[in-house]
């Protein structure tokens, strides 16, 4: 039996079973990514995270149970406002972003604005020299020599 023979009788079954195999090994791998996703997805999900729901809505995480997810999960959506989701539907854990700014730190800017509003308004500080002047920050002249400091 000639090879040209045994590939007319066999090639079939050969290619069917290469194909099988490519499936079986496939499939494999995308179950043991997806299983590493969520145990990552549970490492994450601690009380205090925020995450993205299945529906859309953005929460914090009250309480959660990585070990039983029969267990319903408490979100909290707004202050007092909190709600039992399934576990599984917890889509992601939201990452805050690089350079964006929280509600904290929005209300921190905005009651140090108002207390710079509050000087002009008063007549404490005129301009942004006089505001730089008084945090004490060494300013130079405008116009000194470069690399020369104010004497005042």
């Amino acid at each position: 039996m000639d090879f040209a023979t045994f590939l007319s009788n066999y090639g079939l079954i050969i290619l069917l079973v290469v194909l099988l195999v490519f499936m079986f090994w496939s499939s494999r791998r995308r179950m043991q990514k997806q299983k590493a996703e969520q145990e990552e997805k549970a490492r994450q999900t601690v009380p205090g995270s925020e995450v993205l729901l299945q529906g859309g809505l953005y929460g914090t995480i009250v309480s959660y149970d990585a070990d039983n997810l029969d267990q319903p999960a408490i979100v909290e959506l707004a202050p007092g406002v909190q709600i039992k989701v399934h576990s599984q539907a917890i889509l992601r854990v939201v990452t805050p972003e690089v350079g964006s700014v929280t509600e904290d730190e929005y209300l921190a800017a905005e009651e140090s604005h108002a207390e710079y509003a509050e000087g002009v308004a008063n007549g404490d500080i005129s301009s942004i020299s006089d505001d730089q002047s008084a945090t004490g920050k060494d300013k130079t002249e405008p116009d000194a020599e470069p690399g020369t400091k104010s004497q005042g």
